[in-house]
């Protein structure tokens, strides 16, 4: 009864330790989560920061009328995706039930 009685302890001790590190691993978890959403608000802050600051850039270089034949395509590129997500956001509008 004595070995079993001591066996009963180390496993209850093990089982503590176990209990105290996953308490602790579900702490960090969500600190890690939490510093994790922080980045991705901050990277899609940049993100938009960039992509004004290309727009700037796109605008004054249309201004000056220096581009490259490359320069070119890459404009008329993206000048053809605003063009779609307009016409996609209209008809989004028109689709939509009047009040």
């Amino acid at each position: 009864m004595n070995i079993l009685s001591g066996q009963l302890v180390q496993f209850q001790q093990k089982l503590m330790r176990v209990l105290k590190q996953y308490d602790q691993l579900q702490k960090e978890n969500a600190r890690l989560k939490k510093e994790l959403a922080k980045k991705d608000i901050h990277l899609k802050a940049k993100e938009d920061l960039l992509k004004g600051l290309q727009e700037k850039v796109d605008a004054l270089q249309f201004s000056k009328g220096a581009f490259s034949e490359d320069e070119k395509e890459q404009l008329n590129a993206r000048i053809n995706t605003y063009i779609k997500e307009i016409d996609r956001c209209m008809m989004l509008l028109n689709g939509m039930p009047k009040e």
